[in-house]
């Protein structure tokens, strides 16, 4: 199973590393777009939450598998985990903001997809290796 995952990192890394070579996308800033209402803006949102199944693997399956090392602080624990999915969240929208004027130009996307390269290939690496 590991050298299948390995095997997609690098696959995913030369696709990275295409685009790093290649793009010339960038962040398109300023198009309009009429605002959605409250009510779409709401069942948007359930919808992203609920239906992602990262949310039932890395809270269910991670946090929980991860939680049973700390018996006895689940409170701890569990303040912990909000706390730090919080600060990841918000972190990632205002971070969002203020990273789109960066993003505006096709040469920090290059960057960033040269970065993702090289990030795939050590994880893959380190796979076959298994270090």
């Amino acid at each position: 199973m590991r050298y299948a995952g390995a095997a997609f990192l690098i696959w995913y890394g030369a696709r990275s590393l295409k685009a790093a070579l290649r793009s010339q996308e960038a962040l398109v800033i300023g198009t309009e777009r009429p605002a959605a209402g409250l009510g779409r803006t709401v069942l948007a949102c359930l919808a992203i939450t609920w239906l992602n199944p990262h949310v039932y693997l890395d809270t269910v399956v991670l946090l929980g598998t991860i939680s049973t090392r700390f018996v006895g602080n689940t409170d701890s624990f569990a303040a912990g985990a909000v706390s730090g999915s919080f600060l990841f969240f918000f972190s990632l929208g205002y971070g969002s903001a203020w990273l789109r004027p960066i993003f505006a130009s096709p040469a920090a996307w290059r960057i960033l997809e040269a970065v993702i390269a090289i990030v795939m290939w050590a994880i893959a690496v380190k796979l076959v290796l298994g270090a």
